[in-house]
């Protein structure tokens, strides 16, 4: 798989601090943020597939429950995409209950934040196999997050469980080693970080683990050429390919603007001002993400 080349060494350095603090990680992200809603929400998406997702999808729901996770369902058992929160562990078990008797036998990780694996050590322990990227799984090793999955893969896999097929793709740009899965009869995709649907959630990178706005781009425009209908975020609502396709183009258009603003030698606060103004983006969570994207983008 083509990537750009690291830029600066000195970027992940300078960021570590900052990106800690707005990458969706899950706990620990700082105080301050609004208290969460109610419980996630089972959303089908297919007769067997579905969605436990955040009610409002707002910071707090973030902490408290994690991020999106997709629930794959078949004869021999279900698959889960990401693991939500430690805490949101228990209602996670009981409406995977209203949806089958049978157990979970794989989770995959779509990437190592704590958001999307917090509840994976739980689901090991009760003989779930885990899967992630061995890009991703680095992270957590150098992290010591808890629930290090089994497996790790490179570049691309194949999990197939009571005849039912999903692919998994390792792609770049929310971190270094994101991983997409495609459920080709359902015509799905799950985009993991890649892609944020939320309002109060906005899409970002995370530079101290290796992801980058340039490869962001290059992933999400190899993921277009593929073939589906539906995309799942790590946060928020399904989309449809066409919309994943407008927010391709929009923050296509946010990041020349920022080189192009770096030609003009503008400063931070213009160039902060100019994507707030101009993209509805660049404040709150994202607000981290600016220093980095004009190194990145020089």
């Amino acid at each position: 798989m083509k990537f750009v080349p690291r830029f600066l060494s000195a970027l992940a350095v300078l960021f570590t601090a900052a990106s800690m603090v707005h990458a969706q990680q899950g706990p620990g992200r700082g105080g301050g943020q609004p208290p969460p809603g109610p419980p996630p929400e089972l959303v089908k998406v297919k007769d067997d597939l579905y969605i436990l997702q955040n009610v409002n999808s707002t910071m707090g729901d973030l902490v408290a429950y994690g991020g999106n996770a997709t629930i794959y369902l078949t004869s021999a058992g279900a698959i889960l995409i990401d693991s939500k929160s430690d805490l949101e562990h228990d209602d996670l078990v009981a409406k995977l209950k209203t949806l089958t008797d049978k157990p979970v036998k794989y989770v995959i990780l779509t990437h190592n934040h704590g958001d999307h694996t917090g509840g994976a050590a739980k689901l090991q322990a009760m003989g779930a196999t885990l899967l992630i990227s061995a890009n991703d799984r680095d992270n957590m090793t150098r992290a010591n997050l808890p629930g290090i999955p089994d497996i790790g893969y490179s570049g691309k896999a194949q999990v197939v469980l009571g005849g039912k097929e999903i692919q998994l793709r390792e792609f770049r740009g929310h971190t270094r080693g994101d991983t997409v899965v495609y459920f080709p009869a359902a015509r799905v995709m799950c985009l993991g970080d890649l892609l944020t649907t939320a309002d109060a959630i906005p899409m970002i990178v995370n530079y101290p683990d290796g992801g980058g706005w340039t490869d962001w781009s290059y992933s999400i425009d190899e993921i277009l050429k593929m073939d589906f209908d539906t995309a799942i975020p790590g946060h928020g609502p399904m989309i449809t390919k066409q919309q994943l396709v407008e927010t391709r183009k929009k923050f296509g258009m946010l990041l020349e603007r920022v080189r192009d603003m770096n030609r003009e030698r503008k400063t931070q606060e213009e160039i902060t001002q100019t994507l707030i103004k101009d993209f509805n983006w660049g404040s709150g969570p994202s607000a981290g993400q600016i220093p980095g994207m004009i190194i990145e983008l020089r």
